[in-house]
């Protein structure tokens, strides 16, 4: 699936000055190796069903045997293996006799102590490699699974290895079968152990999908290939936010463009984030936060909430809007599937011409039938003009009143808002009472 660096960061996908982000949540890895790993599958949802449903699979065997997994392999161990690989060392003999490999212990201290540290934490990772293959194999395993502990049964399978895992630790073997295996694991084996390592690292990938998905309560969307466009779910919310109140909702071709209203802070601006997280785990092979999700597969995802002015550039905050929007109609004129998502449009220019400007572009939008749309703006009157085209459903989110005191049920309504609090929030917030009290010169009645 298609996705560009702006909509990444309207569904903070990846954290960006310190915030919260997808990433971060879902984030249940084991290793720096496997943390780098996971945001490289962050960056490439997939584009095909079979590695979809593939990744789905995988993790639901994790999901499993989780409690298997094998807990001696740690980052620290990781790193420990890294470091042999770029440490000064004194040419390591092959093969020795006592007297020899007593000597190099003796001539080359700093070297045999670090030889003898890092065989120790190799076999721990060897152990903990034979069990995840123990354990996690069968010919039952997803394929995606089988095939990536097929290449480290491959790289695991050497004489060296055997015989080291057979000495069951460091303290078991003695000073020759200590430099002839640290001699082994630095001269003869470096590639497929960087291999091995490369290998390891997308297992943890998958380990950390995988308990995200029980840990955060996602569950696994039914995602189709089908001509037409479409996203149901049911018990949807949004993945960062601590107590999200779930959304019902469903859009397809008959109504495929969702028209959204609702005061500021009702809601609006949730709950399209919460409807493209969603639709981009779904494309990874993740779960997702829902009860229960269906969706087609769509060629791409493009948003437009968070847009920004260039001053560098000396563009300013509507022509870049503008531009999205252009963007926007470009994409969605392929005749493939894409999901828009656009809050609050045009909000860098006057109202009167806000509200030509967001009718125009409705009005051509609607006419693509190969792709959903959810737009959310505060201009409630053009909604009006849109109730002849049978493709639009109109909701909002209602905003109760009760004195000065609002009440946001963060619920989807039929119909279309018609609040008007923007008022009452500023005479709530008492920046009414300030802007009285200010001193001043009275107008003159001239």
């Amino acid at each position: 699936m298609e996705i560009d660096a702006t909509t990444y960061k309207d569904l903070s996908v990846f954290s960006t000055d310190g915030e919260d982000s997808v990433f971060q949540k879902i984030n249940f890895t084991r290793t720096t190796g496997g943390r780098d790993e996971l945001e490289n599958l962050l960056r490439h949802p997939h584009h095909d069903l079979d590695n979809i449903q593939a990744t789905q699979d995988t993790l639901r065997w994790i999901l499993e045997r989780e409690d298997a997994w094998p807990a001696v392999i740690t980052n620290g161990t990781l790193m420990v293996i890294e470091k042999y690989y770029t440490y000064n060392f004194d040419t390591i003999p092959h093969s020795s006799s006592p007297v020899d490999a007593l000597a190099y212990k003796l001539f080359h201290g700093p070297d045999y102590s670090m030889v003898r540290y890092s065989a120790g934490h190799f076999l721990d990772f060897f152990r903990g490699v034979d069990h995840l293959l123990g354990t996690f194999s069968g010919d039952a395993a997803p394929r995606l699974f089988r095939e990536l502990l097929a290449e480290v049964r491959h790289r695991l399978d050497h004489e060296d290895i055997h015989k080291a895992l057979a000495a069951g630790s460091v303290e078991n073997m003695n000073r020759q079968d200590v430099l002839s295996f640290g001699h082994f694991l630095l001269y003869r084996y470096k590639h497929q152990m960087l291999d091995l390592l490369r290998l390891y690292h997308r297992l943890d990938a998958y380990y950390g999908m995988a308990k995200a998905v029980r840990v955060l309560g996602l569950h696994f969307p039914q995602v189709r290939r089908q001509d037409t466009p479409v996203v149901k779910a049911r018990g949807l919310f949004h993945l960062l936010l601590a107590s999200p109140v779930p959304y019902d909702f469903q859009l397809d071709q008959a109504n495929n463009f969702l028209f959204l209203t609702g005061a500021n802070m009702g809601g609006k601006s949730t709950f399209i984030r919460a409807i493209g997280i969603s639709v981009y785990l779904a494309h990874l092979g993740m779960g997702v936060p829902a009860e229960a999700m269906e969706l087609s597969l769509f060629d791409g995802l493009l948003s437009n909430i968070q847009v920004q002015d260039n001053i560098l550039k000396g563009e300013s905050y509507f022509f870049n809007e503008v531009q999205r929007i252009k963007n926007t109609v470009l994409k969605v004129s392929d005749g493939k599937k894409w999901l828009i998502l656009i809050d609050e449009l045009f909000k860098g220019t006057n109202i009167e011409d806000a509200m030509n400007c967001s009718t125009a572009v409705i009005k051509g939008l609607v006419k693509v039938d190969t792709s959903l749309f959810v737009l959310s703006t505060h201009l409630y009157e053009i909604g009006a003009t849109l109730a002849v085209y049978p493709n639009i459903a109109f909701r909002f989110f209602e905003t109760e009143v009760n004195g000065d005191q609002l009440h946001f049920s963060y619920r989807l309504k039929e119909g279309i808002s018609n609040d008007r609090i923007g008022y009452l929030i500023l005479k709530r917030e008492k920046v009414t009472a300030l802007l009285e009290a200010l001193p001043g010169k009275p107008p003159s009645d001239g």
